[in-house]
């Protein structure tokens, strides 16, 4: 068992995190990973009332550590879906994706409800925000991730947010991991864990579809692609600088580098978008997905997730302990 600085602060087994993905990590991925002893996060992300009310009251009453993922600019704009969230007392608040003021009035916010809170950083100013505001914990998110993030690459980044932090506040590494070899990385750059996100969708209890999760196995990172036009068709404001990674598609293809024009059209293509979604239709729907795609070979049990990446980390670190020794004793 790993135990270091976050295990002890959340009150949770193993330093895996499960990235609360929108309209994939529900309740049933997020209790399935804290039972396994991670901690798991319902992607609540923009604020859906009906999907607060199934999912955040499913983990809720699962128990245990568990959390939830708000994207902090959307909650601005839907009055009354914060207070919702926080009224199902989640002894984890993870917030992403805020300028410093809606940091720390989340931060502030969810600390006074009783919410240890994680802050999603994507550089060392944003860290240095996140820590003054009272963050717990900072989860130091690379470019290599699916879905929305930044521009810096997950292997510097994480040494530079734990500069900031000077110890003081855990720090979880994201972007670019799926198993125990890129936990036992992290470990050695400094973090205290991983947060992973397309492993967890391509496990048994997501909430990721049918054909979601067929492509999840079949594509490779090389299908991966940076775009803004799920976020234009479905008239989601994301701020300049926050493409999506997704696994590329016919609607990508389409669409990628041609947002003016899809603003423009979005009163006819949304219709037709959306209908082929609703039929999980992998040639228009968008399906967010890192640079892990190469790892991922299979659909498996959460618990699985949690239990293999913490076992092979800890034969890693046990093995590069042996090879530095046994190469220093015959120097």
């Amino acid at each position: 068992m790993i135990s270091n600085r976050l295990t002890e602060l959340l009150g949770i087994d193993h330093p895996v995190v499960c990235a609360p993905m929108g309209s994939v990590s529900g309740g049933r991925l997020t209790s399935a990973v804290t039972r396994a002893g991670g901690l798991g996060l319902v992607g609540v992300s923009y604020g859906d009332a009906a999907f607060i009310d199934e999912h955040v009251a499913e983990a809720a009453e699962a128990g245990g550590v568990w959390g939830v993922g708000c994207v902090m600019f959307t909650f601005d704009d839907r009055p009354g879906l914060w207070d919702k969230v926080l009224g199902y007392a989640p002894p984890v608040v993870a917030l992403s994706f805020g300028d410093a003021a809606q940091v720390h009035k989340y931060v502030a916010s969810a600390t006074d409800a009783g919410s240890r809170v994680v802050v999603q950083v994507h550089d060392p100013e944003q860290a240095r925000v996140a820590v003054q505001a009272g963050a717990s914990v900072l989860v130091a998110q690379g470019a290599e991730a699916g879905g929305h993030h930044r521009t810096l690459a997950t292997l510097p980044l994480i040494p530079a947010v734990v500069e900031v932090t000077q110890g003081e506040v855990p720090v979880v590494a994201a972007g670019g991991f799926a198993d125990g070899r890129g936990l036992a990385a992290a470990l050695a750059l400094g973090a205290d864990g991983v947060m992973m996100g397309t492993r967890f969708a391509a496990t048994e209890e997501s909430l990721a579809t049918t054909g979601f999760k067929s492509r999840l196995v079949s594509a490779r990172t090389a299908d991966t692609i940076r775009t803004h036009a799920f976020d234009v068709v479905r008239g989601i404001p994301w701020p300049a600088g926050h493409p999506a990674r997704s696994i590329g598609n016919d609607f990508t293809r389409t669409w990628t580098g041609r947002d003016a024009e899809l603003t423009a059209q979005r009163a006819t293509v949304e219709p037709e978008w959306a209908a082929a979604v609703a039929r999980d239709d992998t040639s228009q729907r968008a399906m967010f997905a890192g640079e892990v795609l190469d790892l991922i070979q299979d659909i498996q049990p959460a618990a699985q997730v949690v239990h293999s990446t913490v076992s092979e980390a800890e034969e890693i670190l046990a093995g590069l302990n042996q090879r530095i020794n046994g190469r220093t004793s015959t120097a």
